[in-house]
């Protein structure tokens, strides 16, 4: 999947040194839910599990709709620990 990280989501990354890429790329192409963003609709969240970090489900939100899809920002969830 084309993508392009803003500048809030590059940062997340660099202050959360514990999320591979490989795992945001993942959850992009391959989400195990999805979901609308309750105060932007034009926002949406891809969520997987990410079984070599314990389980940890790896929320990464998205505006979709644009080539490359920009990623706005992307963290560990701790609120869907166990539910995916």
């Amino acid at each position: 999947m084309d993508y392009e990280l803003t500048t809030h989501a590059s940062e997340s990354l660099r202050k959360r040194s514990s999320i591979r890429l490989e795992w945001l790329e993942r959850v992009l192409a391959a989400p195990q839910l999805v979901e609308r963003d309750t105060l932007d609709p034009e926002l949406e969240h891809r969520l997987a599990r990410i079984d070599e970090h314990g389980g940890r489900v790896l929320r990464v939100i998205v505006r979709p709709g644009t080539v490359p899809v920009p990623v706005v920002t992307v963290y560990f969830d701790r609120k869907m620990r166990g539910r995916l």
